[in-house]
């Protein structure tokens, strides 16, 4: 070996003492080959650090003619007059300038004049008009201005940093957040404002996971987007929902001594993956096709919120006992998140579905007929309840901890022409309240949609008030007071008609669940 070119010569051919006879090379190196070779070899030579910053590839031959005269002059040696000249540089690239463009960027009113002043101070050879764009040749000793931005800093620096205004910018029409980065922002400051606090988890787990929330094994939640190089090797899948990282947060602050804690995270889950992507080979360009497939490896990866939370939500004190979390709350959390969004026909149904407690679980769905794109399914928009209790015990989670997750992309699909203002009604309304025996295993849910079937369009609004499970019923039945409001938009509603709407939805409930009207 000679030596490392533009970094280190070689001790062999080292000028010595005895040396009689020298070759003079004067060359030009790729600046990023000579920065690599360094740092791989340890080797911040005096020449490295020169040719990783640039030199100029046009005084090459000037260099080496001043090396060889200086040792004519001072060494007592005589030139050999014969010279090999390989000349391998690449031409200079011009590009066009858009002068409007400095100003732009800047924020100050360059003239067309300044800035061609400007470029021709560090050597740039500008041609062209002044009123519109010009071409602009760098000079051969500035490598780094290679596109039109590298002008605009140069001429920002020239003509002085402190002519800059400072002023922040007015966005132009039209841009700004988007409705789902406001809708985030927007339930962000509600649950905040309910006194949950907001984390972020590392969106990576492991197949145990799955298992310690008893996912069924062949549900899609468990066909995970697996990493080629995961951080940790416990840990090479990308959640599918929020709920299988965010216990750990809780768990956490737990541990650490935190008795009352609530928590949610907004952020995005990982959708079952539909192919695996290719690899391209070190050091190659992917084509067309391999990029159109790693493309289409990328899976779906749609925003969640969830909230979980353990011990009281109500402190207790001088003032009073307090109250633990329930399965009510995280429903209504959930419940909260879509009337931020303008969805205030969120039903919850009774369901079973881990990791959630078969008897304390619902799922959330907008009402028949409120679906996207005139669907009239059900939409489901999310589950909220809590926790199993295997579930708790493998994640070392506090007994009774509840849960709830909604799927914001589908939220913030259907709100989009939510968000209008309801006409308030001048005319009088009409309640009546009905109490109805039901058998303990019909859902409360199903028999409010039993009554508002029934009652019609005069119905206004539906409240469950009070469920009543006791010695003055039967042992296998409960009671069901539900307070119905009526309301015409056009009219005052008389008794008959409200009588009438009443009677057909307890007849309605009696045919769906057999209940049967209390005294």
């Amino acid at each position: 070996v000679l030596a490392l070119a533009g970094v280190m010569g070689g001790e062999s051919s080292e000028v010595s003492a005895t040396t009689t006879n020298v070759l003079i090379e004067s060359a030009h190196f790729d600046a990023r080959s000579i920065g690599r070779t360094a740092r791989r070899h340890r080797l911040p030579s005096e020449a490295a650090k020169r040719f990783a910053r640039g030199v100029d590839p046009t005084h090459s031959d000037a260099a080496a003619q001043m090396a060889a005269d200086l040792l004519v002059q001072f060494g007592g040696g005589a030139a050999d007059p014969l010279i090999t000249d390989v000349d391998e540089r690449a031409p200079r690239a011009e590009f066009d300038l858009e002068l409007a463009l400095v100003g732009r960027y800047v924020g100050v009113g360059y003239t067309p004049e300044r800035i061609i002043d400007v470029l021709g101070q560090i050597g740039c050879v500008v041609e062209g008009s002044p009123g519109g764009t010009v071409s602009v040749l760098p000079p051969s000793w500035r490598p780094d201005l290679t596109d039109p931005t590298d002008l605009v800093e140069e001429v920002a620096r020239i003509d002085g940093y402190d002519k800059i205004p400072s002023i922040v910018p007015s966005a132009p029409g039209g841009r700004g957040l988007t409705h789902h980065q406001r809708l985030r922002r927007a339930i962000a400051g509600a649950l905040a404002g309910q006194g949950l606090a907001e984390v972020l988890t590392y969106p990576f787990v492991g197949t145990k996971r799955f298992d310690d929330l008893g996912v069924p094994k062949g549900d899609p939640r468990r066909n995970a987007v697996v990493l080629a190089n995961p951080l940790s090797d416990e840990a090479p899948l990308m959640r599918t929902e929020l709920l299988q990282t965010l216990p750990d947060t809780l768990r956490r602050n737990v541990s650490r001594g935190a008795k009352d804690v609530a928590l949610f995270e907004i952020d995005t889950v990982s959708a079952a993956t539909r192919a695996s992507a290719p690899a391209p080979a070190g050091g190659t360009v992917p084509d067309d096709e391999m990029l159109a497939q790693i493309r289409g490896a990328v899976p779906d990866q749609p925003w969640h919120v969830a909230m979980i939370a353990s011990g009281s939500v109500v402190r207790g004190g001088w003032w009073g006992s307090g109250r633990a979390a329930q399965a009510s709350d995280a429903v209504s959390w959930a419940r909260g998140v879509a009337a931020v969004a303008g969805l205030h026909d969120v039903r919850a149904i009774t369901d079973s579905r881990m990791p959630f407690h078969p008897g304390r679980c619902v799922r959330l769905v907008l009402a028949a007929g409120q679906g996207i794109d005139g669907a009239t399914d059900e939409v489901l928009l999310g589950w909220a309840g809590e926790l199993h209790p295997k579930v708790i015990a493998a994640l070392g989670l506090p007994a009774r901890t509840v849960a709830a997750e909604v799927d914001l992309d589908v939220v913030a699909a259907m709100s989009t022409d939510r968000f209008v203002a309801s006409p308030i009604s001048t005319q009088p309304q009409a309640t009546s309240d009905v109490a109805l025996a039901v058998a303990r295993s019909v859902p409360n849910a199903a028999v409010e949609d039993s009554l508002r079937a029934g009652a019609g369009e005069l119905l206004e609004s539906i409240v469950l008030f009070d469920v009543y499970e006791g010695d003055q019923i039967e042992a296998t039945a409960k009671s069901l007071a539900f307070r119905l409001v009526f309301r015409a938009s056009d009219r005052t509603l008389r008794t008959e008609e409200v009588n009438e709407a009443r009677d057909a939805a307890i007849a309605r409930a009696g045919v769906d669940h057999q209940a049967v009207q209390r005294a």
